[in-house]
């Protein structure tokens, strides 16, 4: 069954989204359609082989080592990726529920340290195939992160004008 593009939600190269099975509550995501697997960014890596898991941590701003999230997933398996600039590494590999917009669906990630890079998420072709249009000229067409639309957003004033003169009292 083909994917009519009419019916897919366009996204742009940059968006706003959740891991709520990983403590996630907002990371921001580079579209990338370049690659075919997702990464995110962790650090202290840890897989048990005797329970099948994978600890680690993440820090989900940019720039920032505040947040820490400390989270515990199922290894689906180690894979060899070949990264942009052709090195080839071996990562675990977890399955978790993305959020993203009104849809949520599980999707493969990667887990490897790209503190050295701008994003702290890659989402790659798996993750988007037959759900979203990318609009590479446009960001954040999901929605703004939530609290950064309280601060720039002003919800109109409810209060009727006052019908008083100003004072005239000195």
């Amino acid at each position: 069954m083909e994917t009519n593009k009419k019916d897919l939600v366009a996204i742009g190269w940059r968006e706003w989204v959740s891991f709520p099975e990983l403590g996630i509550e907002t990371i921001k995501a580079k579209i990338d359609t370049g690659a075919r697997t997702s990464a995110l960014h962790a650090s202290n890596i840890r897989i048990s082989k005797r329970t099948n898991e994978v600890t680690f941590t993440i820090h989900p701003a940019q720039r920032h080592r505040n947040p820490v999230i400390n989270a515990t997933a199922e290894l689906v398996e180690e894979r060899l990726i070949k990264s942009s600039n052709g090195e080839t590494t071996q990562r675990p590999v977890i399955k978790t529920k993305l959020k993203i917009g009104k849809k949520s669906y599980f999707i493969e990630l990667t887990l490897l340290n790209r503190d050295l890079m701008g994003f702290r998420l890659l989402l790659g072709r798996c993750a988007l195939k037959k759900r979203f249009l990318v609009d590479s000229g446009e960001s954040f067409l999901m929605g703004e992160k939530s609290s950064t639309k309280k601060s720039s957003t002003k919800k109109p004033s409810t209060k009727k004008p006052s019908t008083k003169k100003p004072s005239t009292k000195k």
